[in-house]
């Protein structure tokens, strides 16, 4: 767990340390309705100090963006972004999202849904009649109960060929391996990447396009997100500002970690972008600049199993609705690690991305939480 970095970080650590930090283009915090410009001030420079001090401490490399009431109050970087030539984050630095891609993947069907090219209860047969999994409706792979096996272990064990399977091949492996599934459909929730490959594979086949060029027509372009792409290893050229994941080798060596047999599959990661750029999805999306409300509250809403019992997952976004009430994915892969959280009730929006194999992200958002309700008296 993070300690206050008030606490922990005495005055002559935070005067001697010297932390390669970025500020992005030297932006002064934007005052909040409600909130005095020394309060916003505050919660600024005390978010400063805990980058300089997770970044001292625990090896933190990324980016950090909090927004209170629709408005970023809090956007900087903290770390290196190419550890060789020692070059600094910036605000441009492009990071790989993850499992917080799979928003994205959700997203994108329920725009076929509204223009009804699709329904959320039809089957994956109905798109791929091979499916070797009957009855698996898209509605279960939104909500990670279709019971299917993991592609992962396809790919490791079944896949004969040096590159690495795009979603076509992966769908065409998972025919004609016929691995056994866990379950039947509906019956329980099981975290699925393979569900999201099968979803961006239906968005593939029934638009007649990419994954790439349809999320990046109907979801980036009309919300202005001009750092954020699909990549696929192998199969994409490496953008300008995208970076590599790290591991830390012996307590000081960074390490670029390898692409691997998974990583030329979309859907279930692979969606890369910026802090603000992800803001702008936020706002985007609560807006109903894709799509109704209704479809919103759809993604937003706990799924359930054939047995009644919820679970904690709507479309795409995991859901807890205790105290806290949030709205919110964490992703993990190949030295990435990022969060994109929600808190409904306080309408605060934390984005954290990092790659260097950070494993602190749930306790960072709480101690970003409460520095903001602290210091704004929330």
């Amino acid at each position: 767990m993070l300690n206050d970095p008030l606490e922990s970080l005495n005055i002559n650590e935070q005067l001697s340390t010297k932390i390669p930090i970025e500020k992005t283009k030297e932006k002064q915090p934007v005052l909040v309705a409600r909130f005095s410009e020394e309060e916003t001030q505050k919660v600024s420079n005390k978010l400063d100090l805990l980058l300089q001090r997770i970044n001292k401490r625990h090896d933190f490399h990324g980016s950090l963006l909090v927004a209170k009431n629709g408005k970023i109050i809090y956007s900087n970087q903290v770390g290196y972004k190419d550890f060789r030539k020692k070059e600094l984050l910036d605000e441009k630095s492009v990071f790989q999202l993850a499992s917080v891609s799979k928003q994205f993947t959700a997203a994108a069907i329920m725009i076929l849904n509204e223009r009804n090219q699709i329904k959320l209860t039809d089957t994956v047969n109905i798109y791929f009649p091979g499916f070797p999994y009957e009855d698996v409706t898209i509605k279960n792979l939104l909500n990670h109960t279709g019971g299917l096996p993991k592609y992962f272990w396809v790919a490791e064990h079944k896949w004969q060929h040096k590159n690495a399977p795009t979603n076509s091949e992966m769908m065409d492996l998972l025919e004609s391996s016929k691995v056994q599934r866990f379950y039947k459909p509906g019956r329980n929730f099981d975290y699925s990447n393979t569900g999201y490959l099968v979803l961006a594979s239906i968005v593939e086949k029934v638009s007649g396009t990419s994954f790439s060029a349809f999320v990046k027509q109907n979801i980036f372009e009309p919300l202005e997100m001009n750092d954020s792409y699909v990549y696929s290893f192998e199969n994409d050229t490496i953008a300008a500002n995208q970076l590599d994941g790290y591991r830390l080798h012996k307590g000081w060596r960074h390490l670029k970690i390898n692409k691997t047999i998974n990583d030329a599959i979309v859907g279930d990661k692979n969606v890369y972008s910026t802090a603000e750029d992800l803001f702008k999805w936020t706002i985007g999306l609560n807006s109903e600049k894709l799509f109704s409300k209704e479809s919103l509250a759809l993604m937003y809403t706990k799924g359930e199993t054939v047995y009644g019992k919820k679970i904690p997952y709507g479309f795409g976004f995991r859901i807890r609705n205790d105290e806290e009430n949030k709205i919110y994915h964490h992703g993990k892969w190949n030295g990435f690690r990022t969060g994109l959280t929600q808190y409904m009730e306080d309408d605060l929006v934390v984005i954290v991305l990092e790659h260097t194999s950070y494993e602190g992200i749930a306790a960072l958002n709480k101690r970003v939480k409460k520095i903001v309700e602290k210091n704004f008296s929330i």
